[in-house]
């Protein structure tokens, strides 16, 4: 078996991670794939990702200050509606049924973590501080679950509320996040993963 000498993992292997790659015909050609033949299983993915903020934006949006209006509640929205129309964004994913999305909030600052989720429960835990010099910060983070029942998975339709959510709160604190040159040196949308992906027969209770 051949090896690839640049990193240390055999050739033949990357060869065949690529020829499994259901998106692209054998001539390159993009296809969505057919899922008819599959049975409908329960379907449940986590995805997760945070916004950096000035420390002075995250207490405006806990107090719920901010001029636009309520940032976590408009952004809950936004991931929602983002998760349900992510077929229309897309191109190659499925249109499929979605049976329920949570989403939950965490700050991230100097001191402490609180979270809050759909419920609008918080819950505070100490963290770290910043370094003695630099500007107060912090972050956002927004995780998003959605579950399924259906022929395919649902992990981009979580990545793709937590991307939007997180845009949907930018666009709700630019006028505190701007810098006197009217840029974002410190803003910046980070972290975006699949945390879990599960799934189990359909008429397992």
């Amino acid at each position: 078996m051949s090896e690839d000498r640049s990193t240390g993992v055999d050739a033949d292997r990357n060869e065949s991670t690529a020829s499994d790659l259901t998106h692209t015909t054998d001539d390159g050609d993009v296809q969505m794939v057919d899922v008819g033949a599959k049975p409908d299983t329960r379907r449940r993915a986590v995805a997760v990702g945070e916004i950096r903020l000035q420390e002075t934006t995250l207490e405006a949006i806990r107090a719920d200050e901010v001029s636009k209006g309520d940032v976590l509640a408009t952004a809950r929205v936004g991931a929602i509606q983002a998760v349900k129309h992510t077929w229309e964004t897309i191109p190659m994913c499925h249109q499929i049924p979605i049976t329920n999305v949570d989403t939950a909030f965490r700050f991230h600052e100097d001191g402490a973590d609180e979270r809050g989720g759909s419920s609008g429960e918080d819950s505070v835990e100490k963290g770290d501080g910043s370094a003695d010099g630099e500007p107060k910060s912090g972050a956002l983070e927004l995780e998003v679950a959605v579950e399924t029942t259906g022929k395919t998975g649902c992990e981009m339709e979580a990545l793709e509320g937590v991307t939007t959510g997180l845009n949907v709160v930018w666009d709700m604190v630019k006028a505190v996040e701007k810098d006197a040159d009217g840029q974002y040196p410190a803003t910046r949308i980070e972290h975006v993963r699949v945390l879990e992906k599960e799934k189990r027969s359909a008429d397992t209770e």
